[in-house]
């Protein structure tokens, strides 16, 4: 009985000391969450952006104007994708192109269904596939859904089309991973030498392709213009300083995150995309975008 009385007396005398943690005032709290929260908004900042590019082939006698969605990954954008829907009608594109990674193989495929269904109704629309068409392994159901729609995919194939009273060439290729998913296959690099033949230097000539790191590639076959996703912006971003953290198939501090690459042969341009909730991290300082490239 004596040692319990001691200890209360030593615990109170604890206390008396200052050992017990201090609470902090309530005004002090309200400024530390005033700071963090309008911090963590701007750097996980979710809204749809629009970034447009300008790029002079010097092949074109009218301007055409391009609109590239990749990576959608089925992700929401307002009540029947209304948000993107409405994005891309503002800026009034010629062309709508998918570059792959519209629908996930861990989400349902409504809303890449949805997308596909308003933007088809209004615009000529082309298709390429990503790696998570061929992750869900169920890539004949989505091409199911994408054909009658009057989508074209292209698959180591090529469309003329007529745009300002134009002609623009546009080529377009699986990702790499249709050879494992899908049995008798051709590659990238046979539907690259397959397409080759068809470029025509008096022609804008435009590659649409899933993955920017196979640039190295693309480079030798001749065309003005390639145009990427896959990278999803490096996820993680800090303007001015790095573009981006890491990038499947790059690996940390991808060289091709997202943006504009302009070589002595013509540009790439690589999307930051549209994932959002089918990420296992969050995107910081690193919106979702809608990508116009306006051809002069």
């Amino acid at each position: 009985m004596e040692q319990r009385k001691e200890q209360k007396v030593e615990d109170h005398m604890e206390k008396d000391t200052g050992t017990v943690r201090k609470k902090w005032p309530l005004k002090k709290k309200l400024i530390l969450w005033a700071v963090v929260i309008p911090v963590f908004l701007i750097i996980s900042d979710m809204r749809l952006k629009t970034v447009v590019y300008t790029v002079n082939t010097g092949k074109l006698e009218h301007p055409v104007r391009l609109a590239l969605i990749t990576d959608l990954h089925s992700c929401w954008y307002g009540k029947e994708q209304q948000t993107l829907i409405s994005a891309v009608n503002a800026q009034e594109p010629d062309i709508v192109l998918f570059g792959g990674d519209i629908f996930d193989d861990g989400h349902s495929y409504k809303n890449a269904e949805l997308t596909l269904q308003y933007l088809s109704a209004q615009y000529p629309c082309y298709y390429v596939t990503g790696n998570h068409e061929f992750w869900s392994e169920d890539i004949e159901s989505i091409i199911n859904i994408v054909e009658p729609y009057g989508i074209t995919i292209l698959q180591g194939d090529y469309a003329d089309i007529e745009a300002g009273e134009q002609r623009l060439r546009l080529f377009g290729v699986d990702d790499p991973d249709v050879t494992v998913y899908c049995q008798g296959s051709t590659n990238i690099l046979q539907q690259l030498n397959r397409i080759w033949e068809k470029i025509d230097p008096d022609c804008c000539n435009v590659l649409l392709s899933h993955r920017p790191e196979l640039i190295d590639i693309y480079k030798r076959y001749g065309f003005d213009l390639v145009l990427s996703g896959h990278a999803h912006g490096g996820q993680w971003r800090i303007p001015g300083i790095l573009n981006g953290l890491y990038a499947p198939n790059q690996g940390m501090f991808p060289q091709y995150a997202g943006g504009r690459y302009d070589f002595d042969w013509g540009t790439m341009i690589v999307s930051r995309g549209l994932a959002r909730e089918s990420t296992p991290a969050p995107r910081l300082f690193n919106r979702p975008e809608l990508v116009i490239i306006d051809l002069q």
